[in-house]
């Protein structure tokens, strides 16, 4: 009989440290921030652990508390019926293995779900120690005191979406991790990395005449809209846009470009960083800006290369097409 309480009198005391191990891991390793975003979203465990996880030097005073209770109980008892060398040697074994190593290497592997679980022990593990741990608590705050979480740097947010990229588990799609991953490097891109150089762009100067020729060779070009700008290329008049000379009659009269109506736009130098262009645009209340450096017009940037930037694919319209067929 008396081998027989001997052994559940161990489980028990056993066990108990079991669960404190455990928990000192799992509860500890949850960051507060991140229960925040998850309590947030529902999350039920994130619920029930969140309150007790913002006690922190609390809850680990109390977890402490009662695993040294449990491991000293665990020494007493097998003390009281077995030598002293095999009480010891005994307990050492049953409490590094049983108590410490393995309710800690299976707690880290799911820390919300077991400290959800368990929940209810640790409160009640509070409420036992209360008297000890709260004192501890105080002087735990005054010499540690409560850091401001860090927010994730852009590099670190770009891991993040690799891994999302590189596991079928995540809940985003190659697409939207594309997206996201174009958008956070947009800061660290110049639009003079993703412009047309002015060798390549189509322009027109003011006193250019639309001819037959002209008229012919715009069409021919397939662009919606053309920068207007003077031949020394230092400065910009407007954009003309095709769509409005479809009711002009050329046949009537010889029309130069500054008979047309332009619509203004702003010069952008060439370092302004791509997540800032999308203001200009606003601002400019137009799809396509000169780029200058050094006073001199040097291209054009428009949306649909910001866009092309952020979905990392190339946007091929009705024009773009046409041309590679021929």
């Amino acid at each position: 009989m008396n081998t027989y309480l001997l052994i559940v009198e161990v489980l028990l005391l056993i066990g108990l440290s079991a669960i404190c191990s455990g928990l000192n891991i799992a509860v500890m390793s949850l960051n507060i921030e991140d229960l925040k975003r998850k309590a947030k979203l529902g999350n039920k465990q994130a619920r029930r652990v969140l309150p007790l996880r913002k006690q922190t030097h609390l809850i680990l005073a109390s977890i402490l508390f009662s695993n040294v209770a449990a491991v000293t109980g665990t020494s007493l008892v097998l003390d009281s019926r077995l030598e002293g060398w095999l009480a010891g040697l005994l307990s050492t074994l049953l409490i590094v293995v049983f108590g410490e190593v393995m309710p800690q290497a299976l707690f880290s592997k799911d820390p919300l779900g077991w400290s959800s679980r368990f929940a209810p022990i640790l409160r009640l593990m509070v409420i036992i120690t209360f008297v000890l741990s709260k004192p501890l608590q105080l002087l735990l705050d005054v010499l540690f005191p409560k850091q401001n979480s860090k927010l994730q740097s852009r590099h670190e947010l770009g891991l993040l979406i690799n891994e999302h990229l590189a596991d079928k588990r995540s809940e985003l799609d190659d697409d939207e991790a594309e997206i996201m991953r174009g958008a956070l490097s947009l800061s660290e891109k110049r639009v003079r990395d993703i412009m047309t150089d002015i060798r390549h762009t189509y322009w027109l100067s003011p006193d250019t005449e639309l001819n037959d020729q002209a008229i012919d060779e715009m069409k021919h070009k397939g662009y919606s809209r053309i920068p207007i700008l003077d031949e020394n290329l230092t400065k910009c008049y407007g954009v003309l846009l095709m769509k409005e000379l479809v009711d002009i009659d050329f046949d009537e009269k010889l029309y130069l470009v500054s008979d047309l109506p332009l619509h203004p736009t702003q010069l952008v130098g060439s370092m302004t960083a791509l997540d800032t262009m999308f203001r200009k645009f606003i601002a400019a209340g137009t799809h396509l800006i000169p780029i200058e450096r050094d006073d001199h017009i040097i291209g054009v940037i428009t949306i649909e290369d910001l866009i092309e930037e952020i979905i990392g694919h190339e946007i091929e319209d009705e024009t773009d097409r046409k041309k590679l067929a021929l």
